[in-house]
């Protein structure tokens, strides 16, 4: 048997590269003009960072890698980060937590164990968390952050799902269920398990019914969750802070035009989240989320901060945006061919060349011309520079560099 890559992985060629970096490009400037700073954790972390805040369901931390870090006698149990935010939190909390307000971005990896090997084990992601603000606004301006980077990727029928994580609290707390419970049951609803919710409805007829409707109801407007007070009745007192920050929420995101989905179902896995979560998908599939998270940095240790991010989902982006679309033809390209008496100033201008901000390569004997848009043939004698465009089947000749790149780079 030849040497295989390991189960669950995946390796990146060129083609996978160019995509890659054109997202992360995409995803880094805009951060940067909205004012966000990059940082990066590390891949190893101390597993009680995940385990001691209850930031993470039992079902997650069993498919984290963990193993133990040896340390002469004594050793402590690390684990390849399941989540990009919890680090971030952490890094917040050890180095920035004197800022009022932390803006920060990043491109990481993540790890969590699937059992076939038949799904990817590492996942990329691009990720924003916006630290210090609790406002309404500052849910939306993520939400317009993280859209107006699928615009940019050229992503259209973008669906906006809404959530919120205390409204799905209260809801199920009215069953007397403490947090792992509800988040089991949460999730077991969504996944068709009829039998909880048949239990649910016979503990307490009334609320398993409102429950079940309240999961199937879907709405685009604060006047839906406004009805919703109507369908709770005198028992909406207890979900009334979260309906109202809800509705606050989505006035701002109609008043700024985006188009949303009011969608309770979507909320699975709310484990840190308190506020507003949303999830974007592009014909059916997931391909980012986030929402607000104002209790985790307390439970790691921290002051109470408020706080909430999203991230892309750059495994999915990949797949889904066209490189050629955004960048133009990769024929923009420079091919160099030159004999061997003229191979040192073949090797020249492809120096002035990428210092003007051009990608050329000198001919190995291997490339293939369809792949560059322009042929320089290099010659020692005149003229010594003869430029071929593959597209319009052109040709220009050249005494010096400096033509070259006239010619490369007409003015308008």
């Amino acid at each position: 048997m030849g040497v295989q890559r390991a189960k669950g992985t995946q390796d990146l060629s060129p083609e996978d590269m160019r995509r890659f970096r054109l997202i992360e490009g995409v995803f880094r400037d805009s951060c940067l003009k909205w004012g966000y700073e990059e940082v990066r954790t590390p891949t190893l972390e101390y597993l009680h960072l995940f385990t001691s805040t209850g930031t993470l369901t039992p079902s997650r931390l069993g498919r984290v890698y963990s193993f133990l870090d040896w340390d002469g006698w004594s050793g402590e149990r690390v684990v390849l980060r399941p989540d990009g935010t919890i680090p971030i939190a952490r890094l917040y909390i050890e180095d920035m937590s004197e800022r009022e307000l932390a803006k920060l971005f990043y491109v990481t990896n993540v790890f969590s164990f699937e059992a076939t090997g038949k799904e990817s084990r590492e996942k990329w992601q691009c990720g924003v968390e916006l630290i210090g603000a609790g406002s309404t606004a500052a849910d939306v301006e993520l939400l317009l952050l993280a859209l107006g980077v699928l615009k940019q990727l050229g992503l259209q029928d973008v669906e906006v799902r809404l959530s919120h994580a205390d409204l799905i609290r209260a809801l199920l707390a009215k069953f007397g269920l403490n947090p792992e419970e509800q988040h089991n049951v949460f999730d077991r609803i969504l996944d068709g398990d009829a039998e909880v919710l048949a239990g649910m409805k016979s503990e307490n007829p009334e609320l398993g019914k409102t429950l079940a409707t309240l999961i199937d109801l879907k709405g685009g407007s604060s006047g839906f969750l406004k009805n919703l007070k109507a369908l709770f009745g005198g028992d909406s007192k207890e979900m009334e802070p979260a309906l109202n920050n809800f509705i606050k929420t989505v006035d701002l995101l109609e008043a700024v035009g985006v188009n949303y989905q009011i969608d309770l179902a979507s909320g699975r896995g709310f484990e840190y989240y308190t506020g507003v979560m949303f999830k974007l998908v592009i014909g059916g599939e997931q391909i980012g989320g986030g929402g607000r998270y104002d209790h985790l940095i307390p439970l790691m240790g921290g002051k109470p901060t408020p706080a909430s991010g999203f991230a892309l989902y750059l495994d999915h982006l990949m797949r889904l945006t066209r490189v050629a679309t955004l960048v133009g033809p990769s024929a923009q390209k420079v091919l160099i061919k030159a004999e061997d008496s003229a191979m040192k100033e073949a090797f020249k201008l492809a120096a002035i060349l990428h210092k003007a901000g051009r990608e050329a390569e000198v001919d190995l004997g291997s490339q293939q011309p369809s792949e560059y848009k322009w042929l320089i043939t290099v010659g020692v004698k005149a003229p010594r520079f003869v430029l071929t465009n593959r597209t319009s089947r052109k040709k220009f000749e050249a005494q010096t560099a400096d033509e070259v790149i006239k010619i490369l780079n007409p003015k308008p």
